[in-house]
This record gives C-alpha cells, structure tokens and sequence, in this order.
C-alpha cells in the first residue's frame, strides 16, 4: 500500500469529523469494544455454567480456555490468512464469525455445543487485535500512534465494563441461553456498521525507516513478549476467581455483574492513568509501581468484607490493566524487524495465550488446596514481573538513544 498526501497526511482540521484516519480509529475502536465485551462478559457466565454442568475450577478454566486457545493461538495464521482482505472487510467478518460462535452457544445443543461456540467465537476474535492494532498504527505512523493506540486500548475496557454489566442485567431476567442470543445479535450488528465507519480505502501513514528498525534487538521484544504473558496470567487468574469471591461475601448475581464493572472501569481509567504515570516515570518505573500495587490490591481482597471489597476494585482495576497499555505501546518500539503488524501478533499470541492457559494452573492449584492459594498465586505472578522489567531497561534505553540519533 502506498502512503496518501496532501490534505489526509496533514493534522486534522477543524470539521474533519469524518476524515478517514478518524473513520479508521473510530472502526477500530467499535470491534475492540465489541470483541472486549465478548471476552469478559464469559465471567459472568462462569458460575452459571459451574452449576448447570457441574464443573471443577479446573474445568472452568479449560472451558474457558477453548475461547481462549484459539483467539490467542491463530493471531498469527489468522492475520496472515487475511492480510490480503482490507481492513474495513477484516474486522467486519471477524466480528460476524465471533457472533456466530455466540449464536452457536445460546442453541440447545448441550455441554458439546457450548464448547463449539465458543471455539467458533475465539477463531473470530482471533483476528481483530492484530488488524485493528495495525490499522491504527498505519493510520497515524509510528510516532504518533501512541495516543491513538492508547484510546483504542480505552475502548476496549469500555467493552469490558459495558458487557459483563448488560450480561448481568440480562440474567435477571431471561434464562442464560436467550442472554446469550441477544448479545450476539448485538454482534451482527457491530458486524454490519462497521462495514459502513471503515473506509474502503485505507489511509496509510508514512512507515519508520528500515535503518532503525534493524537496531533492535530481538532479546528485547522476548522480554516484553515475557512481561505481557505473565502480567496477562495474573490478570485473567484472579478473575477466574473473583465472581466466586464476591459471592462467599454474600454477593448475588447482579453484585457479581457490579464487581467486574467496577473492576473494569477501573481498568479503562488504568489506560489513561498509566499512560500519564509512564511519561513520568518511563515505562520501567510505571510498570514497577503498578505490579507492586497489583500484588498488594489483591491480596487485600481477600481479606475485605463486601462493602469495601467493591470500594477497591476500581482501583485494583486501574493497576491490574492499566500495566498492558504501557507494555502495549512499546511493542512498536521492539518489534522484530521493524514488522509492526508481526509484533502485535506475537506479542497477542503470548498475552492471550497466557490468559486462556493461566487459569488453569491456578484452577488446578485451588483444586488441590484452596482459592486462597490461587489468588495469591496470581498476586506472585504480578510481583515475578519486577526483576524482569528492571532487565529490559537497557534496551529500552538503546532504542531510545537510536531514535533520538535518526532525528538528528
């Protein structure tokens, strides 16, 4: 694809409410919602599916993990799959598969095809992330992605608060099946506006020099791959467990619902908090401050009556997520070869693929002990990812140096 001049590949002005950069975010931004939203709202539908199928933690998480193990294992087969579509038909089908699997789960058809929707929903999901990731950097070029990358990441936790919330509500009143038809017709509804908010033609930014890219160090994007994976796993570990905690402190299904909102607004706000803390701090001392946090928060859950337990969640949220959006706007700073589209499938692939595996460990752990020990395990997962973090910093420090020389 060659890059637009003129008029597009200028700041935007005054009234250029539908430019297509702000077309292409705003696409991006409505399938993060719509597939973020899928994700987390199947937390809701844990304790429900533990019940109705008699379902170990253990179990819970490899169910779970049927979503999960194909949305984080085909990012990089999926992307190259469709790299030939554009991106306004990438997301749309996307969108259209990961609706379908829901449609999949909310028939009849038993335990077996609960576990075939929600590998159907995965493969759909599977795409997204790299696709829309890419179009926002192609959108608006290396260095002045990172704001937009950031409110896409913004978007995304609007769908993690907004859905599981909805979801909750939607129990309520109709059984889990129906609930669960109702959100995926909202899917195929995201599907089809989407092929109206994307352009047909894409808006292509200038791309980095190839001089620089070759500076980089390979270790270097392992080590952040590293970073994202476990702080993903401590993430999606205690949320496996908290609906199961807020109900041992007397929590119904809809103060379930409230918890992960809470949980999750937190996060949305973690996004924009983070990444102020890491202009501050850089990335390595904003991600130090955040995990030591995290490990602390969620050991206090533990401990907390109901009441104040839901008082903290939005600030366990801030940190808990808050972290990935750091962690998220450096991988076009580290990626192999200069390949931005390559590095957000990889780096996907570790962090979702941490998410759906995690789980079961602490799941096996809780199994074998007690919960108790899984959350703690999650919150020591948090705390692993300090020294780590602390040995990435010179090659941050390296590329740094290498980008301040090309601007010379």
């Amino acid at each position: 694809m060659q890059s637009t001049s003129g008029a597009d590949s200028l700041p935007l002005r005054r009234g250029a409410r539908f430019s297509p950069q702000r077309r292409n975010l705003a696409g991006a931004c409505l399938a993060h919602i719509l597939h973020d939203g899928y994700t987390d709202q199947l937390y809701v539908l844990l304790p429900v599916w533990q019940s109705e199928f008699g379902l170990s933690y253990a179990g819970l998480a490899v169910v779970r993990a049927l979503y999960f193990g194909t949305m984080g294992g085909l990012q990089v087969p999926g992307d190259r799959l469709i790299a030939r579509l554009r991106p306004r038909a990438a997301l749309a089908l996307s969108t259209f598969v990961a609706a379908a699997g829901y449609l999949v789960m909310a028939l009849p058809c038993g335990f077996w095809g609960l576990c075939a929707g929600l590998a159907l929903a995965g493969i759909g999901s599977s795409v997204q992330h790299p696709r829309a990731s890419l179009l926002v950097t192609n959108t608006y070029g290396k260095k002045g992605s990172r704001g937009p990358l950031g409110i896409y990441n913004f978007a995304g936790d609007l769908g993690k608060a907004i859905f599981p919330a909805v979801l909750a509500l939607l129990l309520l009143v109709v059984a889990w099946r129906p609930a669960v038809g109702i959100m995926a017709c909202v899917g195929l509804a995201v599907a089809v506006a989407l092929l109206g908010v994307v352009p047909r033609r894409p808006f292509v930014a200038p791309v980095e020099a190839q001089s620089t890219a070759k500076r980089r160090a390979a270790g270097g994007f392992g080590l952040l791959f590293t970073i994202g994976a476990l702080d993903t796993a401590t993430r999606m570990g205690y949320l496996l467990f908290l609906p199961f905690l807020l109900h041992t402190r007397g929590g119904s299904e809809a103060v379930v619902g409230l918890g992960l909102a809470l949980l999750f607004i937190g996060g949305a706000l973690g996004k924009a908090a983070c990444g102020w803390l890491g202009q501050r701090l850089g990335v390595v001392w904003s991600v130090i401050a955040t995990e030591v946090a995290t490990a602390l928060l969620i050991t206090a859950t533990l401990v907390l009556p109901l009441a104040p337990m839901l008082a903290v969640l939005p600030l366990l949220g801030i940190v808990l997520n808050g972290t990935s959006s750091v962690l998220y706007g450096t991988v076009p700073d580290l990626a192999p070869r200069g390949d931005i589209g390559r590095g957000f499938a990889l780096f996907y692939t570790g962090t979702i693929g941490a998410g759906g595996l995690a789980p079961i460990a602490y799941g096996a752990i809780a199994d074998h002990s007690n919960r108790t020990v899984g959350i703690l395990a999650a919150a020591l997962t948090a705390a692993v990812i300090v020294p780590l973090i602390l040995a990435l910093r010179s090659t941050l420090e390296s590329e740094r140096g290498a980008l301040t020389e090309q601007e010379l």
